[in-house]
């Protein structure tokens, strides 16, 4: 299983996300993203419908309509409801939920980098994990730094 780190220094969660949901969808894959709060999971649902003026990202709050038809999920727990085998955790905590899937993307800020590297050093442990971090560059752009 595959853990992206994702440090959020130049570009926001509100930018970054949606590439990273766009390329899941678009290899036929599905996505569950997690946050802990319900503020910023509506923030996220009405994110989604509007980031772009060119398109939309299709998806579900869990528990709103029928979870399994969303190819991309927002809710509260790391159960995949819609079948993903991609995982987002956006609010900057890691949960060990996430191995179950094949792939993670951890976001983060500054305010939870303790956490990150906590997360990052706790993987190193193990065996089945392969783990990325990735930090922006003054541009932008993403730069694999591990």
């Amino acid at each position: 299983m595959k853990v992206d780190f994702y440090h959020l220094t130049v570009t926001p969660l509100d930018r970054a996300l949606p590439q990273i949901a766009e390329k899941v969808l678009s290899s036929g894959g599905r996505l569950l993203i997690v946050a802990g709060s319900e503020t910023q999971r509506g923030v996220l649902d009405r994110l989604l419908w509007t980031y772009s003026p060119e398109s939309f990202l299709p998806h579900g709050q869990a528990g709103e309509v029928n979870d399994a038809d969303q190819p991309v999920l927002i809710t509260a727990v790391a159960d995949a409801g819609n079948g993903a085998r991609n995982i987002a955790l956006v609010d900057g905590m890691w949960r060990d939920a996430a191995l179950e899937f094949e792939r993670a993307f951890h976001f983060f800020d500054d305010d939870r980098i303790v956490e990150a590297r906590a997360a990052w050093r706790a993987l190193g442990d193990k065996a089945d994990v392969e783990r990325r971090y990735w930090k922006q560059s003054d541009s932008g752009r993403w730069e694999q730094a591990a």
